[in-house]
C-alpha cells in the first residue's frame, strides 16, 4: 500500500519522532507497571507513524510536540527505545495530542503527500487507494485521478484549486488516525504492530 514512496521503503525504523507526553515517573497502573526513576516517553514517528515508548537520557529536557531523533546511533535526548505500543496504550495526553502532531507531521512532508494522491493505485478491482482517505468517495476519486492525467499535482494548495478535496491534511490525518487506533485491513501510512 505505501509502495508510493521507494525511499521510505527501505528504512523500517523511525528516525525522528514526536513527544505526544512526558511521564518523569513513568506509567503506573497500566498491564506493563513502568515506574522508573528516569521516567518515560511516549511519541510518535514521522516517516511510519509509530507509536514508541522511550526512556529519556537522564537531564534531557523533553517538551510535547518536539522532534527528537530516534535513530540507532547518536540520541541527544533519547536513551532507549522501549519498543512500540498500541494506540490503547497511550495516555489521555498523548492521545489529545496526536491528531495535531499527525497534521504537522503532513504538513512537514508535503511533497510526500502529494505523492500519494499523484501515484496511488487501486487496491482491488473495486476500491481504489483514495477511496480510503475519509471524505473522498467515487465522485472526488475521478475528479483526483482525471486531473492528475492532466498534470501531477505540486502541493496541497494545487490539489485544492483543481478538485473539490475540502482540507487534504485534515483528511491524510484522519486516515492515519484510523489506521493507528483501528484494526484496519488496508494500510496506506501505518506498519502493523
Amino acid at each position: 500500500m505505501g509502495g508510493y514512496n521507494v525511499e521510505r521503503e527501505k528504512k523500517k525504523y523511525e528516525e525522528y519522532a514526536y513527544i505526544l507526553d512526558y511521564l518523569p515517573h513513568g506509567r503506573l497502573g497500566s498491564q506493563r507497571p513502568t515506574f522508573r526513576e528516569e521516567g518515560l516517553v511516549q511519541m510518535v514517528g514521522e516517516t511510519y507513524f509509530t507509536l514508541l515508548e522511550a526512556i529519556p537520557r537522564k537531564g534531557a529536557r523533553l517538551d510535547i510536540g518536539e522532534r527528537v531523533y530516534v535513530g540507532r546511533k547518536g540520541r541527544i535526548k533519547i536513551g532507549h527505545i522501549i519498543g512500540r505500543i498500541t494506540y490503547d496504550e497511550l495516555t489521555s495526553t498523548a492521545k489529545a495530542e496526536l491528531p495535531s502532531i499527525i497534521e504537522t507531521i503532513i504538513k512537514d512532508q508535503e511533497k510526500r503527500f502529494v505523492e500519494f494522491f499523484n501515484r496511488s493505485q487501486p487496491i482491488t478491482p473495486r476500491m481504489h487507494a483514495l477511496e480510503l482517505i475519509p471524505g473522498i468517495g467515487k465522485k472526488l476519486m475521478w475528479q483526483i485521478l482525471n486531473q492528475r492525467e492532466v498534470r501531477a499535482f505540486e502541493s496541497f494548495d494545487d490539489l485544492r484549486e483543481r478538485t473539490n478535496l475540502p482540507d487534504p491534511v485534515k483528511m491524510l490525518a484522519r486516515r492515519v488516525l484510523e489506521e493507528l487506533s483501528g484494526d484496519e485491513k488496508y494500510r496506506l501510512f501505518t506498519r502493523p504492530m
